[in-house]
């Protein structure tokens, strides 16, 4: 049977949905403070639509993410360089490390959500960190000077963690070119890669 698309009432919802559930997520002080009921009341829709659409607040939390990580997806899959598949391995490495933390430091209150709460025993399991972590350790395999490159997909994805970042950038202060120039720095050392400054402009989202 061909596959059933959704309904254009369903697709709306969804939308209106993830755009209430965005706000709220970038204007609440903590990720817990919102709510199912929140973002039902915000979207204009009943509770049981959240539900059906994405099963639990964890399915909300990981589609919200998702669709915002899209433009860096794309980027990294089929773009040009720093992030395209047809960087060398190094700069690419170091790329990806700076797209992340900026897009953590640009979803800040998302991104902490979903590694505290993201319906896994341990974020190390959580579909997206294992997406990231398999497709730098791929990277790291190309770059000679990297012994053991799954430990060091690890090491280096664990100074991107949401709740580093959100430490780094919210408790210290720290203004967002200063991190990831010592981001930059600190990945660059572990690679033997010299000492290069972050790769791209990396705009803020918002």
């Amino acid at each position: 049977m061909p596959e059933r698309k959704p309904r254009k009432d369903a697709t709306r919802n969804r939308e209106a949905v993830l755009a209430a559930a965005d706000d709220l997520f970038a204007r609440r002080e903590s990720p817990e403070d919102v709510t199912m009921a929140d973002v039902a009341t915000a979207a204009g829709v009943g509770k049981g639509t959240i539900f059906r659409a994405f099963g639990d607040r964890n399915g909300l939390l990981r589609a919200l993410y998702e669709a915002r990580l899209e433009p860096v997806r794309e980027a990294v899959e089929s773009g040009p360089p720093p992030l395209g598949p047809a960087t060398p391995a190094p700069r690419r490495a170091l790329a990806l490390l700076d797209a992340l933390l900026c897009f953590k430091l640009d979803n800040r209150r998302l991104a902490l959500a979903l590694e505290e709460g993201g319906g896994s025993s341990s974020v190390y399991r959580a579909a997206h960190y294992e997406r990231w972590h398999g497709l730098l350790r791929e990277v790291l395999e190309r770059i000679p000077e990297v012994a053991e490159p799954d430990f060091t997909a690890h090491a280096l994805l664990a100074a991107v963690r949401a709740d580093l970042v959100e430490h780094l950038a919210g408790q210290e202060g720290a203004e967002r070119d200063a991190l990831r120039s010592r981001l930059a720095r600190f990945a660059a050392t572990v690679l033997g890669a010299g000492d290069p400054a972050p790769d791209r402009p990396a705009a803020r989202e918002r």
